[in-house]
């Protein structure tokens, strides 16, 4: 019993010397400290990749062809298109296009559009009332109307009816004339659209005033009148209130024409011997006319001389 202990006990003394015994040398190096970086392997060259061959291919490979561009379709046929739905059939040719485009023809100077409306952009602002816009055309000349004509025919002016103007922003000439003469020695050029009372003070203004004025300064007899502007339905300039031509209520005088062939031409800056004819006359023509324009009144009335019958407070005048 004593021996076998002794033989149990030399066992377990031995055996753990043994297996220290029995543990590899690498074991050992391991146990050794580790350097900072391991070191990087190299990387293998790559393989050389073969050459494409242009050889044919092999069998059972199928070679994909390029496409040709597809010729023009002609008109007669036109079948589906590559991509996308069908093209819709068309049963006739469309219309060719013209080499030009015509152009519409421009309204006339003076025709409204239609509806009373501008042809581009807004519609122009109406004008201001004048008492004699839109007043009802009597069914007979007025008494004042014929006695007038009475007149001019005394003195010698040339003149015809002439039909009635009006429009929808307040011009009104109810019984016009077409003056073609202001007596018989005394053109007017060209006939004058007017209204009577109007003809018949430039009739006697042209016979009493402009025809001596000629006489004295050139020594030539007053042979025509030429004129501007008489009826014209608009505004005065820069307002929108109705100058008195659109109630055939005025008269611009451009020219004046004597007998040896000497004219006379309204403007700022005149010869002298102009000036002093022209001066005499446009200080006569106050208060035979109720307004007197011309060079130096504004830019608008550089080249003529304007006249008119504008009705005002106890019959006042305005001359420039």
């Amino acid at each position: 019993m004593h021996i076998a202990k002794s033989r149990l006990l030399s066992l377990i003394l031995v055996l753990p010397l043994a297996s220290f015994a029995a543990i590899p040398h690498g074991f050992a190096e391991a146990s050794k400290p580790l350097p900072d970086r391991a070191p990087v392997p190299q990387a293998a060259p790559a393989p050389a990749l073969p050459e494409p061959s242009p050889a044919a291919p092999k069998s059972g490979q199928v070679s994909i062809p390029t496409p040709e561009p597809r010729p023009d379709v002609p008109e007669q046929r036109r079948e589906r298109e590559m991509f996308g739905p069908p093209m819709p059939e068309t049963t006739a040719k469309a219309d060719a296009i013209p080499a030009s485009v015509p152009i519409p023809p421009s309204r006339p100077d003076g025709a409204e559009a239609p509806g009373g409306r501008e042809m581009f952009g807004p519609p122009a602002p109406k004008m201001l009332p004048d008492k004699r816009s839109n007043v009802a055309r009597p069914a007979t000349m007025p008494i004042d109307e014929t006695a007038c004509r009475t007149r001019l025919k005394v003195l010698g002016a040339e003149f015809e009816e002439h039909v009635a103007q009006s429009d929808a922003d307040g011009c009104a000439l109810p019984f016009p004339l077409k003056l073609k003469r202001l007596s018989r020695s005394i053109d007017i050029e060209p006939d004058a659209i007017i209204n009577c009372a109007t003809a018949e003070a430039s009739a006697r203004f042209a016979a009493n005033i402009i025809a001596p004025a000629a006489k004295t300064t050139f020594g030539e007899e007053l042979t025509a009148v030429g004129q501007a502007s008489a009826y014209v339905c608009r505004p005065r300039n820069g307002t929108r209130k109705l100058s008195e031509h659109a109630f055939g209520n005025a008269l611009d005088i451009a020219r004046f024409t004597l007998s040896g062939g000497t004219s006379v031409d309204v403007e700022p800056a005149p010869p002298e011997k102009n000036a002093k004819f022209l001066s005499t006359v446009r200080e006569a023509a106050c208060g035979p006319f109720k307004t007197v324009l011309g060079p130096g009144s504004d830019a608008d009335h550089a080249q003529h001389l304007h006249f008119d019958l504008a009705p005002r407070k106890n019959g006042s005048t305005f001359c420039q």
